[in-house]
């Protein structure tokens, strides 16, 4: 497997962030990675937490990587690699200490439409 970081796709998380309102996530505190040559055969993304004994003995603050799987998140169109960035952002707790929110209730395709909705009132 082969990793490889993405200021656009980092950038563009970060934009999602601002524009969906989305104050307790520190916009500092993510980015997003591509990865090639994964085994997975449905996942398009999935996220990465720092947990609290990793943030412990780094003396460290949380952090969240986004990672897309580039075999299935290319061939993506342009809003659904969109609502994967909001869907994996939606993972992450209001307290941002690391850890993360399950599927139900709080990320799952309703509350994907939901921020997708308010995402289309923006201008991005």
């Amino acid at each position: 497997m082969k990793y490889a970081y993405s200021d656009y796709w980092t950038q563009r998380a970060r934009e999602l962030i601002e524009k969906l309102d989305m104050q307790h996530i520190d916009p500092n505190r993510i980015s997003c990675i591509v990865s090639k040559g994964t085994k997975t055969s449905r996942t398009i993304a999935r996220i990465h937490g720092l947990g609290k004994a990793m943030q412990l003995g780094m003396r460290s603050q949380p952090f969240y990587v986004i990672e897309l799987i580039s075999e299935k998140f290319d061939r993506e169109s342009e809003d659904e690699k969109t609502k994967t960035i909001i869907h994996e952002l939606l993972h992450i707790p209001a307290s941002f200490g690391g850890g993360f929110r399950h599927h139900n209730p709080y990320v799952n395709k309703n509350t994907v439409e939901k921020q997708w909705k308010k995402l289309q009132k923006t201008d991005f």
